[in-house]
């Protein structure tokens, strides 16, 4: 069974996603003094007194907005909610209660789920202020005086989101789970592709650049095997990152790909290939991860019978640096390819996590310097003494040679083309180290 889950919300700017961090020990999620920063919902592990959950920060509720971004951040509070087993709910002490408090323990109470009172902000040691006790007027029990900032009070907090857990065994994702970056520039659909994955408004759809600011886990399994998607916000150039938000989360983008096994990098197939998905794509091969190309809002393409063949071509052209990468066309609108999207997902993860004997690697080896001599300078000709893989993920080799510096970068290629071509090895970049060793040392 999975983890018990604990969603922490409330109003705009009441300290939730400090609170947050301070709970699983790590500085996830966005902390802004600006109402409005977290928008999606933010997982993570949670431990107190050897008892494991899932915590999850929301974006402020505002009961009473009829803005675009803020209505939907609403509704995926609303969301998390339903889907959690216990409820922080957090107030900020220095505004007392507000007309949006009451509202939003209306919605609590209606939801039928065990509910934490926090009040946020209590920074002084000892007793509470007078103000404190305003609180039991929203009804829902005895509230819990805690500083976010400080960490005080949230042992207690924690032992009363304890009491409350439901009885369930403990279970992470397993090593059959396949972590998946949804990356790309802004506004190329990433949201909707795992939106359409998963059948559900997971994460905010908007058409304005940049909606998506947290990394978010959505974990799903189906036909093709078990995932847990990344979406991440879009990664933007240098110049673009106006605000110290943005540059979180582009940092937070960056960090969704160093924890995932495959990169799916989203294109926008009427924009093309831009100076930026060479970036982003690249941050992802420097990193040794799985890659897939999907070309996105493929549907809008007005096609022939030759529109898919030229477009792989040019895009083969475009990313050249990374020849091994497959493309998918598809469409997060109709969810056009979707299952074969997963198809290459399942593949590259395999390949990129392939264990080759160093047995097979030497006669790949033998054959590939039969069959073009290695290169020589000045009378001395490089020799490759042998070759074993160190490790996976990305599939890791190391070539024990005379001469390190006759190994050719061209001729480096040449040894990781045969490697490739052998072993199928698609999808996966892969790395190739050289070692000098004297002669007099090779048995």
């Amino acid at each position: 069974m999975a983890l018990p889950t604990v969603a922490i919300v409330g109003r705009p700017n009441v300290g939730k996603s400090t609170l947050f961090n301070k709970l699983i020990g790590q500085k996830l999620s966005i902390v802004e003094d600006t109402p409005g920063v977290t928008r999606d919902r933010i997982y993570a592990k949670c431990e107190w007194l050897n008892r494991e959950f899932m915590l999850v920060d929301t974006g402020g509720i505002e009961p009473a907005s009829d803005d675009t971004i803020l209505v939907q951040m609403r509704r995926q509070a609303e969301l998390a909610i339903t889907k959690a087993d216990v409820t922080i709910f957090v107030t900020d002490l220095r505004s007392g209660v507000t007309a949006n408090d009451s509202e939003v323990a209306a919605m609590l109470l209606k939801s039928g789920k065990p509910i934490v009172l926090c009040v946020n902000k209590c920074d002084a040691v000892g007793e509470p202020p007078a103000e404190f006790y305003e609180f039991y007027n929203l009804g829902l029990g005895d509230p819990i005086a805690v500083s976010s900032v400080h960490g005080h009070g949230t042992g207690d907090l924690l032992d009363e989101v304890l009491k409350l857990l439901p009885e369930t065994e403990n279970e992470d994702y397993g090593e059959d789970v396949i972590s998946v970056a949804v990356i790309g520039k802004p506004n190329v659909g990433k949201s909707s592709l795992i939106n359409c994955v998963c059948g559900e408004n997971r994460v905010i759809v908007s058409d304005i650049a940049g909606t998506t600011r947290d990394a978010t886990d959505t974990y799903l399994e189906n036909e093709q095997g078990k995932f847990v998607l990344i979406d991440t916000a879009g990664i933007r150039k240098k110049s673009k990152v106006l605000e110290s938000i943005e540059r979180y989360s582009v940092l937070r983008s960056y960090m969704a790909v160093d924890r995932a096994d495959v990169a799916v990098i989203v294109i926008d197939a009427q924009v093309g290939f831009t100076e930026q998905d060479s970036k982003v794509a690249g941050y992802a091969h420097e990193k040794g991860k799985a890659c897939v190309i999907a070309v996105n809002k493929w549907d809008a393409i007005e096609k022939d019978t030759k529109t898919m063949d030229e477009f792989r071509k040019k895009l083969e052209a475009d990313f050249s640096f990374m020849s091994y990468v497959p493309f998918v066309f598809v469409s997060a609108k109709t969810g056009l390819r979707i299952n074969k999207l997963f198809e290459t997902v399942v593949y590259v993860a395999k390949q990129n996590a392939v264990r080759i004997p160093t047995g097979k690697l030497n006669d790949v080896l033998v054959y590939a310097t039969t069959r073009v001599q290695p290169p020589s300078d000045k009378g001395r000709r490089l020799k490759i003494y042998y070759m074993t893989q160190a490790s996976t993920k990305p599939p890791t080799f190391v070539c024990f040679v005379n001469r390190a510096d006759l190994f050719h970068f061209s001729y480096q290629r040449y040894i990781e083309n045969q490697i490739r071509e052998t072993f199928s090895l698609d999808g996966t970049p892969i790395v190739l180290k050289v070692r000098e060793r004297d002669r007099n040392d090779v048995k």
